[in-house]
């Protein structure tokens, strides 16, 4: 089967031809929780106990088990919990667990439905069939055929048709086209067109008498706002991926809750289990929206800790205390890694990430490194930094990787970084041993100039025709994050270094006290 219904399609078909009533019901929703188990700081990194019960940390799954049951009892019969996908990778609970801790807690707090998100496919698809086993809610996406890996196989729906109030709502559901960059999906997994996709199941829904639909998307806020442009048929978006934080409370937050394109309203929380959607919605009887209002709970110290998750994460932690805890070194200052800068300029973490990458590699021959802003996954506080705190930082346990190529594939490497800076992809490039100019709204191959390299201390233009030791990570290196020309151009590979979590944290011991700075290596033309 590719479809599976709570309700039947015969129910369907027959309730297409009945009066349907008005529904009001209530959204829950979560996304991208990137295994964020414990409680995380203002950085979104790991927070220490004394923090923690200091009341200066934020999420973690003993406070969403409990706002999820608040905003339960608040909502009263009509309510449903959705995420919108990758609840997979970001702390070593998923290095120690895989998936197996996502399928628990979801199981645990009784999800209605998930997104696929492309870091669902960080450990494969054998990763995802391992969850899938363990789970008995719906697991969405309509725009990839698993149909010729036996593992996924009639495991991934398009849809499910979901009875509130004795009322249909559709959940269709949508990841993003560029997943194969971005994880490890592999080849029998097959992408196809987002708005077409989405289109034809809400076409289907429609036809069979569905008339509120939901939009779950593992997209990000910009394509979130073409598809709800490009589609017809959509009442309300629900979405991942962008990390961002709409609110109409939050002055940090990105637009308000929700943003309104095409009289669709797209909501999404941020990321983290930091915050906790909560939507109220009303429905006519034609399908049509009467109210619409809501606001992201943040799962700060007011939200108590269910105890009993306590418990069980206490004892989940076991195994991973004594290697997070080790401090490795020492920062002056907090080291900044935030999304916000290291996928649209030079940053601290980019810039430590780098010179460790090419500190390692000098005496191999190399000159320059280059590595993906999107890799990079939280700040480092001031103090002592532990190796926890840099497994948080570079989760995807990618090993360092070096090869020679020419300065034509440096320069189309840059020109990759720099294609999908508006949308905050994570392909950006932070480097070291290299300084450029990005100018984001030149035209695609024209983006990048000013390209220097160090050379033995000394500045010199990039030569295309030259030849170059480059080091980046084993990710980037086999065409990950649209890095194609790595796979393809690159000579004297070598992608089984030393994990670059390892390297980094060496490199801080070495430099210790380390003091996080930038000095004009990346110039972004405003």
């Amino acid at each position: 089967m590719k479809h599976r219904f709570l309700l039947s399609a015969g129910a369907m078909a027959l309730a297409a031809g009945t009066a349907q009533a008005d529904l009001s019901m209530t959204i829950l929703h979560t996304n991208d929780f990137h295994d964020r188990f414990e409680p995380i700081n203002a950085y979104d990194s790991s927070c220490s106990a004394e923090d923690n019960e200091a009341g200066d940390c934020f999420g973690g799954i003993a406070r969403m088990i409990t706002a999820i049951a608040e905003g339960r009892e608040r909502a009263g019969e009509n309510v449903i919990l959705l995420d919108a996908g990758d609840q997979f990778q970001g702390s070593l609970f998923f290095n120690q667990y895989g998936g197996d801790l996502a399928a628990e807690f979801m199981t645990q707090l009784d999800y209605d439905a998930m997104a696929v998100g492309n870091h669902e496919f960080d450990n494969g698809p054998e990763g995802l069939a391992e969850f899938l086993d363990q789970v008995e809610f719906p697991v969405l996406s309509a725009n990839i055929d698993v149909s010729q890996n036996n593992l996924l196989a009639d495991r991934v729906d398009d849809s499910v048709t979901l009875d509130v109030g004795g009322e249909q709502v559709g959940i269709v559901s949508v990841l993003a086209e560029d997943t194969p960059e971005t994880s490890s999906p592999g080849n029998t997994v097959i992408f196809s067109s987002a708005v077409d996709a989405a289109q034809d199941e809400i076409d289907r829904l429609t036809e069979a008498g569905v008339n509120k639909i939901v939009l779950l998307t593992h997209v990000g806020l910009p394509e979130d706002r073409r598809l709800a442009e490009a589609l017809t048929g959509v009442d309300i978006i629900i979405g991942g991926h962008s990390h961002t934080l709409l609110s109409n409370t939050d002055e940090d937050a990105e637009g308000p809750y929700p943003v309104m394109v095409n009289d669709v309203p797209i909501f999404t929380a941020y990321a983290y289990g930091k915050y906790l959607g909560e939507v109220d919605v009303t429905f006519d009887d034609a399908g049509e929206i009467t109210e619409i209002s809501g606001d992201p709970i943040v799962l700060d110290a007011s939200v108590a800790e269910d105890e009993e998750a306590l418990a069980r994460m206490s004892e989940l932690a076991g195994p991973l205390e004594e290697l997070r805890s080790r401090v490795v070194a020492e920062s002056t200052d907090v080291i900044d890694g935030s999304r916000e800068t290291c996928r649209a300029m030079e940053c601290q973490m980019g810039n430590l990430v780098a010179d460790a990458m090419l500190a390692r590699t000098a005496d191999q021959g190399i000159q320059l490194a280059i590595t993906n802003g999107g890799g990079l996954r939280a700040t480092i506080d001031a103090g002592e930094v532990t190796q926890g705190e840099v497994l948080t930082v570079l989760p995807f346990q990618n090993t360092l990787a070096t090869f020679q190529t020419d300065g034509a594939t440096v320069l189309a490497a840059l020109e990759n970084g720099a294609s999908e800076m508006a949308d905050g992809a994570g392909r950006f490039a932070q480097v070291s041993g290299l300084k450029y100019t990005v100018d984001p709204s030149a035209e695609a191959g024209s983006r990048i100039s000013d390209v220097m390299v160090d050379m033995d201390g000394n500045w010199e233009p990039l030569d295309e025709s030259a030849t170059y030791g480059v080091a980046t990570n084993n990710y980037v290196r086999n065409g990950g994050d649209g890095y194609s020309m790595f796979a393809e151009n690159a000579e004297n590979v070598y992608d089984f270094g030393p994990d670059l979590a390892d390297v980094t944290a060496e490199y801080l011991a070495e430099e210790g006290p380390y003091t996080p700075y930038t000095d004009g290596r990346i110039t972004v033309v405003e």
